[in-house]
């Protein structure tokens, strides 16, 4: 995890050596995740190039839709919110946990270890910052550990790019998530396209960002190009494609439990669970036990699931939350409410993932209001 830096380097790298950040990293033994276009979305995966990113390309998000389009320049950081969210890599949907042998009448259990090559978080949004910082508190903070995610985690390094375009769906601003990452990250980047120029500003926010910072041709910044960097966000934050009124919205979910907008919300819902895997800060898993057929060997493994199945809430005799209803009252209620009884803090950050890939295009934002409205 990247320790908190008392006072933040501030300087400027130019388009043309940010090649040498992704080499610097690479050296390091980092394996490289970051966004990039697949199948017609831009999402994370290995990243080594600057070629590799989304180079040109942004998306239109709307309430069931998205749809990739090309930008009039060359912007890296171009997009607003990516099809994927980091939980995939930090917590990811499959994970085994032990395996067990049998040998000569007896059986070796065989405890899983995270040994893997630590990871480099290269663009990561402010919001979904944040829902990193949630998941650390759901996995790390209490008195279960979850020790696969804390040894990915506390080798990641986070390179943080603060937004200068919002998406369709994101309201980052009224969860107070973004569109500008105040700490958590190792190197915040800010694109700045300014034909002819094309360079980063670029903030270090742990002595191991320094560190990387100062192996990469960089300069210090001017208070111009500081100014240039803020305002790129300041222009994000006025482009909110939706907006959620949080006031004293814990009590308002749990005075609304036979609220009729459920009925009526749960009438549309497919129970898909979409809005659940693409949430990055969804965390429900279920643990399963399988053996071969011969008996010899079994395996002990979690999985990602959602509230939203219906044998999720599965105890002796059936299962808990039968109706569509209860199930989607069960997410938004927990997400927005009873999780800042658990948690200290609200299950949302404002990255609208769950309205974009919601196949009949449900919005959080608009639940919201609609219960605020309910006579």
């Amino acid at each position: 995890m990247a320790p908190v830096s008392q006072e933040k380097t501030v300087a400027i790298v130019e388009r043309d050596d940010l090649q040498k950040l992704l080499d610097a990293l690479s050296a390091k033994g980092y394996r490289i995740i970051g966004p990039t276009v697949r199948r017609r979305a831009i999402t994370f995966d290995d990243v080594a190039k600057i070629d590799d990113l989304p180079v040109g390309w942004t998306e239109e998000q709307q309430g069931g839709a998205y749809r990739l389009k090309k930008r009039n320049d060359k912007a890296l950081f171009g997009f607003s919110s990516t099809q994927r969210s980091w939980k995939n890599f930090l917590f990811p949907s499959s994970q085994r946990l032990l395996r067990s042998e049998r040998q000569n009448g007896t059986f070796r259990v065989v405890q899983e270890t995270a040994e893997e090559a630590p990871l480099a978080l290269f663009g990561v949004r402010p919001c979904d910052l944040q829902a990193i910082q949630i998941q650390d508190k759901v996995l790390l903070g209490g008195a279960l550990i979850d020790t696969f995610y804390k040894a990915r985690r506390e080798k990641a390094f986070v390179v943080a790019v603060n937004c200068g375009k919002a998406g369709g769906t994101c309201f980052c601003v009224s969860m107070g998530t973004g569109p500008r990452a105040a700490n958590g990250f190792d190197l915040a980047l800010t694109e700045i396209v300014e034909d002819p120029r094309h360079y980063f500003v670029v903030e270090a926010g742990s002595a191991r960002g320094e560190e990387i910072l100062r192996g990469i041709p960089h300069r210090e910044a001017s208070p111009e190009e500081k100014q240039a960097g803020e305002e790129v966000s300041a222009k994000a934050a006025k482009q909110m494609g939706r907006s959620m009124d949080t006031t004293d919205i814990k009590g308002l979910f749990y005075r609304n439990y036979e609220n009729p907008r459920w009925a009526e919300t749960a009438r549309r819902c497919l129970t898909c669970t979409n809005c659940t895997m693409v949430c990055p800060t969804c965390f429900c898993s279920n643990v399963e036990d399988t053996t071969d057929l011969t008996g010899k060997n079994a395996e002990r493994g979690r999985k990602l699931d959602s509230c939203f199945n219906l044998d999720f809430s599965y105890i002796h005799g059936g299962s808990i939350r039968v109706s569509e209803k209860s199930r989607y009252r069960q997410w938004i209620t927990h997400k927005l409410a009873a999780w800042i009884d658990q948690f200290g803090v609200s299950g949302c950050v404002g990255c609208g993932r769950c309205i974009t890939w919601c196949p009949v295009g449900i919005d959080l934002t608009e639940e919201v209001q609609a219960i605020r409205e309910t006579k």
